[in-house]
């Protein structure tokens, strides 16, 4: 099984007998500073990602290097149990590194500890989602959509239609839409009129 240390700027991650057999080295070491997230993965097999390189891939044990498209992962994993992850950057020959050791839990905690200080907003947001700063308000500028939040950014739009204009179309098609057959302006033919007469009272009946 492996273990994970800092030491001082750089982050080891020394591989067990087993491991180092399978993937033909007995550590890996990368800057502190490349150290960008680290997470436990409660499902081992997730992190197997890509195409398998150098290394030995047996089921429930896995040690070696994984070809991914951000570049090549290190893997050193046995199922029955969570794995620490590690997420890096730039200056890490790998763009991500899964192992399994003993408490992954608390090994997690102090690499996060060991986090660069500048990485990251600062302000709880996740870092991975850019920063897009909002535009600046410029003194005479245009509503936005005709509103007051538009007016506060300062970017011009085009005025909103005319609402009376609009007003009275709908208003205008509603009438037509309900006109009464035989009203005045229908379009529709006036209904034949009925005679008031019986028929077969006594003034039919006489010749």
């Amino acid at each position: 099984m492996a273990r994970v240390s800092v030491e001082g700027d750089e982050v080891v991650v020394r591989l067990g007998p087993r491991e180092r057999m399978a993937a033909r080295r007995s550590a890996i070491r990368v800057p502190a500073t490349a150290l960008r997230r680290a997470h436990v993965e409660a499902d081992w097999w997730r992190v197997l990602r890509g195409e398998a390189g150098r290394g030995r891939w047996r089921p429930g044990r896995c040690a070696g290097i994984r070809r991914t498209t951000e570049g090549e992962d290190f893997v050193a994993v046995r199922a029955g149990g969570p794995v620490l992850c590690m997420d890096l950057g730039a200056g890490s020959p790998f763009a991500h590194v899964a192992v399994t050791v003993a408490d992954p839990g608390a090994v997690g905690r102090r690499l996060r500890a060991a986090l660069p200080a500048d990485d990251g907003p600062g302000d709880g947001s996740d870092p991975s989602v850019p920063h897009v700063p909002l535009p600046v308000a410029q003194e005479g500028a245009g509503p936005v959509g005709g509103g007051a939040r538009g007016s506060a950014l300062g970017v011009r739009q085009p005025p909103p239609p005319d609402e009376e204009r609009v007003r009275r179309a709908n208003a205008d098609r509603v009438r037509r839409d309900h006109v009464l057959p035989g009203a005045a302006g229908s379009r529709l033919p006036r209904p034949p009129a009925v005679s008031s007469r019986t028929w077969g009272s006594d003034e039919e009946a006489e010749p």
